[in-house]
């Protein structure tokens, strides 16, 4: 069932369209995408064995009177990393591994609590039921330490046991918002219309969620929540309808990214990044294009690399005329990360964002997306993104 057409002319999206066009001829020229896109999910009984495999592992070393161990993928390292556009970032098949030790001081505690973790995902695929990162880290907050620790012991295990990390029935929290062209039916049955005033939460069960439906011309991520809020109030999703707008706020969690390649993998839709002309944004903006390197493991389930840089661009802020006094200078810390994204294998591929930070290099200047008010305050809105996607202004 379409939704009432309320936004521009069919005239507006000619570009829109002819992109769309172009990126359908991309995969069918490239063999297509996998059904349902990425990896295909570990069943119960392939996670419960690959778990008993581990501990039969730990008892053949208790057995001939050796310090068990478990050896895991180094997702720290990348040489570990290979870059392909159709992928992104992703684990190469041989790569090197670390040992977390029984025996070690260093390692010992680490260990029990892979252990403690390993045996908790255990009685949850045996029972069918499901837990989120949060509940595991209360179950023994003292002994953990830090959500930092489940977090990371759970990619671990993800890792080490090659099962996609949805698959071990640890769910995250979201902390993503969507709005706009967008209906599904939840797994438990509920109803969701984000085509209404306020936001929707991003789902904590990406997996479960079906019957999508949209008409939706383009999906825009937005860098900050800030940004996506004003949107919202000037009523962006319907002057622009039919759209989708989507929100990490800030680095994006595992479901927004879920949902964002879900999106990609169900409708073949133009994706556009808004992000601020900072390192940190353009940072934000690759995660969800090329991934990073410690998800990179389960690439194929959460990069789009038909994501494309619509703003704020670095160019945007001589083009515009935003005066001086609204930018910001570099940090350090800005200046290293900058640095570090000009490095990254997949830049080579991109000659555009290339000259885009060395613009943001040479000037030493970082912007916000909100210095566009100094020409207006609903310049963004009204007539920078209507503008970009009339005109083709991405990159």
């Amino acid at each position: 069932m379409a939704f009432a057409p309320r936004g521009p002319e069919a005239s507006f999206f000619q570009v829109l369209d002819q992109h769309r066009a172009s990126l359908l001829a991309a995969l069918r020229k490239g063999g297509g995408e996998p059904a349902g896109g990425g990896t295909r999910l570990a069943t119960s009984s392939e996670v419960l064995a690959a778990i008993e495999n581990v501990i039969q592992d730990i008892i053949t070393s208790l057995a001939r009177n050796e310090a068990p161990a478990f050896t895991i993928d180094n997702r720290s390292s990348w040489e570990n990393i290979k870059f392909e556009d159709s992928v992104g970032l992703h684990m190469v098949s041989h790569c090197t591994t670390r040992k977390i030790k029984s025996d070690s001081p260093k390692s010992v505690k680490t260990f029990a609590l892979i252990l403690k973790i390993l045996s908790m995902i255990y009685k949850l695929v045996q029972s069918n039921t499901y837990a989120t990162k949060r509940d595991i880290y209360y179950t023994d907050s003292q002994l953990f330490g830090n959500q930092t620790v489940v977090d990371n012991i759970i990619n671990d295990i993800s890792c080490m046991l090659k099962v996609p990390r949805r698959s071990l029935h640890i769910l995250s929290t979201s902390k993503g918002l969507i709005a706009g062209d967008l209906r599904y039916i939840e797994e438990d049955g509920t109803k969701v219309n984000c085509a209404c005033a306020t936001a929707v939460a991003v789902p904590s069960n990406i997996q479960g969620i079906q019957n999508l439906i949209t008409d939706a011309k383009f999906l825009l991520i937005v860098e900050k929540d800030a940004t996506f809020q004003r949107l919202l109030d000037d009523s962006f999703c319907t002057k622009m309808s039919p759209c989708i707008m989507v929100t990490g706020k800030g680095a994006p969690d595992l479901n927004t990214r879920l949902l964002v390649k879900k999106l990609w993998d169900t409708f073949h839709i133009p994706i556009f990044t808004l992000v601020d002309a900072d390192p940190h944004g353009i940072e934000i903006m690759c995660i969800y294009k090329y991934g990073s390197m410690a998800m990179s493991f389960e690439a194929h389930n959460l990069t789009v690399p038909a994501i494309r840089w619509l703003g704020l661009l670095p160019s945007d802020i001589k083009r515009l005329n935003i005066p001086k006094g609204t930018l910001i200078p570099l940090t350090k810390q800005d200046q290293m990360k900058l640095d570090s994204v000009l490095k990254r294998p997949y830049i080579t591929c991109q000659p555009f964002w290339r000259k885009e930070m060395e613009i943001m290099a040479d000037s030493k200047m970082k912007a916000e997306i909100q210095a566009l008010t100094f020409l207006s305050s609903d310049y963004l809105s009204r007539v920078y993104l209507p503008n970009k996607l009339k005109f083709g202004g991405w990159i």
